[in-house]
């Protein structure tokens, strides 16, 4: 690979989410420096603008596909630049920014693309025919941005192998005998590539990591960070500075900050949580409840372009793993003088909004504070006493009985509003997995939300509304949580869907609203095809994410969003509390606006970025410890749903959200095809159907460890 190709990874990024600038060599000087800057964000800007060019004329082409007009001569002069996803069978995928659907590299025309590569791909010739994916080829490879591979390490006699984990790529990385690091057979490593190899040569590199052996407790999920390039151990310069922060607040940390410590409150999270960062308070006033939420205030600690501040800004947020939490701030802060631990003085970022008995918040304020909590309740706990089943529990915490009541109440309004706005809850199973003191899975049980989590989640929501429309009408520069609006070609097809069951969505050329799908999950509920409209519905769904620019929550059926209530765990909450202590205290001048205006875009993309990479190490990390469970079930049946459908075959998932596919070789009685629009597999000659969200009943056939996968097959009736 060439030298002057620079890797671009978090250590480089400024915390304006910036690259940092070269620092001026012998043969560098400033000015060259600043000019080399200079012509990459013009080339960067040039080849963004030829992207959405390309984008906006392959859209057009498709529509005129769909309409069934031949293909365009402006095919094979369409170029776009994107990330290359590779394939373990040799074919892979090109993702574009803005493009809604990526295109397919056949394995004659990647150029020898490595996974990740930023590359420069043409449309093939073939043209774009309504509903077929889009083909292109590789023309040329811009940059290499997987730089390290974990894997399991096989020692041949004068040289070894890096097998990796990540099942997309295809091909091992040979290391030469002097570079293994005397890893031995079973070692997982970090292995560096120094040599990308080419058609018929492997990749090369050198063990740069010994992680640990494959049997030793812990290493998989550890595996699994790496891979992720998750950092899991904080540099000595942030953890240096962590320790020289009081664990105990002075009587100066409070000057300035509203007295809240006689007021009654509580917080309430899971029985294991240890970085409390929200805490609730309710009274009422007449018809009227005036809700306090509480946030800790972790911007106190972390001051902006510190080493703990940038280390956060690289992390993004906290991963939560089956067996650990990576947190984005050292425990010190985290776990100690940040956590609203019970009976402890702690500094926050209060929200006290006043809501009528309709739900409406009709007043409001958002001050500095400083907080007692007076009890730390697990939703557990608040659940028992709502439900009067525990009169023990109820004694212990009888001052709080009739508060909880009393925010159960106010919970129901606030939902109920909600629903009647448009809100969308997809109720779809979560899991929770439990292990033993090796890492062993031992029980895989369904998270299930109750009456006292959706008080808290409630009670998040409208503090969240409450600070984003704040905002907004201050016209601050900000960190919105948004949620565009589906697609409409998405929308056209699952209304195109449903129709089949009697079913319709109202829509119009501005779109949809959200309350068009709440009323469709609601006419479905209970009925057999409620899980598959619901899954097909949640497909038809953008990704939330952060951006500088207020464009609402459709989801959530909201004009104004934010993430304000977990600053502990999430960095955009961190930054957004910043923004309101300095207008709360007069400081938001024309010069800070302008600063946090030039910084905000760079770290919500980040933030973005960070938060699926949390999501997909999460994903993983699940899935490994699933098959780990499913392989103890070999031959046993369970009755499950079909949760997928490809034309490779069926996903099924249980009913504790383990999953696994049912390939289509392993169906007997037919020969199946894929109908595509209608999420279902066809036998031929039968016509028998096995389609999305339809209960079916499996053995477990097998389960392989090492690439996360379980295999079912059918149980006929």
């Amino acid at each position: 690979m060439s030298k002057d190709i620079k890797k671009v990874k978090a250590k480089d990024l400024d915390i304006h989410g910036n690259l940092k600038s070269d620092k001026p060599g012998k043969n560098k000087s400033k000015s060259k420096a600043k000019t080399s800057k200079k012509t990459d964000k013009k080339e960067n800007e040039k080849t963004k603008k030829e992207d959405k060019a390309s984008v906006k004329s392959l859209k057009e082409i498709k529509k005129s596909a769909k309409k069934g007009n031949k293909k365009s001569s402006k095919i094979e002069s369409l170029i776009f630049t994107g990330t290359f996803i590779s394939n373990s069978k040799g074919f892979g995928f090109v993702e574009v920014e803005n493009l809604d659907e990526d295109l397919y590299i056949p394995a004659d025309y990647t150029l020898g693309a490595f996974h990740l590569d930023t590359v420069e791909a043409q449309l093939l010739s073939k043209g774009v025919t309504g509903g077929k994916r889009i083909e292109a080829r590789i023309t040329k490879i811009i940059d290499h941005n997987m730089e390290e591979v974990v894997g399991t390490f096989q020692k041949s006699t004068n040289y070894g192998f890096v097998v990796p984990d990540n099942a997309k790529l295809n091909c091992d990385i040979f290391i030469p005998k002097e570079k293994t690091m005397g890893a031995m057979d079973g070692h997982k490593v970090v292995a560096k590539i120094y040599d990308y190899g080419r058609k018929g040569r492997n990749p090369e590199g050198e063990v740069k990591e010994i992680i640990g052996h494959i049997s030793d407790p812990g290493v998989d999920i550890l595996s699994i960070v790496r891979g992720f390039d998750i950092p899991n151990v904080f540099p000595d310069k942030v953890m240096k500075q962590a320790e020289r922060i009081e664990l105990t607040i002075s009587e100066a940390d409070t000057y300035g900050r509203e007295d809240l410590r006689s007021l009654p409150m509580v917080t309430i999270d899971g029985d294991d949580t240890k970085d409390i960062d929200d805490a609730v308070s309710l009274v009422t006033k007449g018809e009227d409840y005036i809700l306090g939420v509480h946030i800790a205030d972790v911007s106190n600690y972390v001051q902006e372009s510190s080493a703990l501040d940038k280390e956060a800004f690289s992390r993004g947020t906290s991963v939560y793993l089956v067996d650990r939490v990576i947190p984005m701030l050292p425990r010190r802060l985290s776990n100690g003088i940040c956590s609203l631990n019970e009976g402890e003085d702690r500094l926050a970022m209060s929200c006290i909004m006043t809501i009528n008995k309709n739900g409406e918040v009709i007043d409001y304020r958002i001050v500095e504070s400083v907080i007692n909590v007076n009890r730390r309740m697990t939703y557990n706990k608040v659940l028992s006493i709502l439900q009067d089943k525990d009169d023990k529990l109820k004694e212990e915490y009888a001052e709080f009985v009739p508060t909880f009541r009393e925010m159960d109440k106010l919970a129901k309004i606030l939902r109920k509003r909600r629903k009647q706005r448009g809100s969308i809850d997809f109720d779809l199973p979560e899991c929770k997995i439990e292990v033993d003191e090796n890492g062993k899975p031992v029980s895989i049980k369904p998270y299930l939300s109750n009456d006292a989590t959706k008080l808290i989640e409630e009670f998040m929501l409208v503090a969240n509304e409450t600070v984003a429309k704040h905002a907004t009408l201050l016209n601050m520069p900000f960190l919105y949580r948004i949620h565009e609006s589906p697609d409409m070609e998405k929308i056209e097809k699952l209304a195109a869907f449903i129709e089949g069951f009697g079913l319709y969505l109202k829509s119009d050329k501005d779109g949809i609203h959200p309350s068009e799908i709440q009323k469709l999950l609601a006419r479905v509920m209970g009925r057999d095809e409620e899980n598959l409209i619901t899954r097909v519905a949640l497909r038809s769904m953008m990704m939330a994410r952060y951006s500088p620019y207020n464009e609402g929550h459709f989801g959530l059926a909201v004009k104004y969003y934010t993430h304000f209530t977990s600053p502990i765990r999430r960095y955009p909450d961190l930054m957004i509390h910043r923004i309101l202590k300095d207008e709360i205290r007069g400081r938001l001048t024309d010069r800070k606006r302008e600063h946090y205006k030039q910084i905000l875009e760079g770290i919500a993309k980040q933030c973005s970025d960070r938060e699926k990479r949390s999501r997909d190490a999460e994903r993983e990390t699940d899935k490994l410890k699933k098959t780990e469970y499913m392989a103890e079930h070999i031959g046993e049946e369970f009755e499950g749903i079909i949760s997928s459908v490809t034309n490779f075959g069926l996903y099924v998932e249980l009913p504790d959200t383990c999953e696994g596919l049912v390939h289509i070789s392993k169906i007997e009685g037919d020969y199946f095809y894929f109908d595509e629009s209608r999420y279902q597999l066809v036998g031929e000659r039968s016509k028998t159907t096995y389609r999305l969200g339809e209960k079916i009943k499996i053995k477990v056939e097998k389960a392989d460890i090492n690439l996360k996968t379980v295999d079912f097959v059918i149980v006929k009736a």
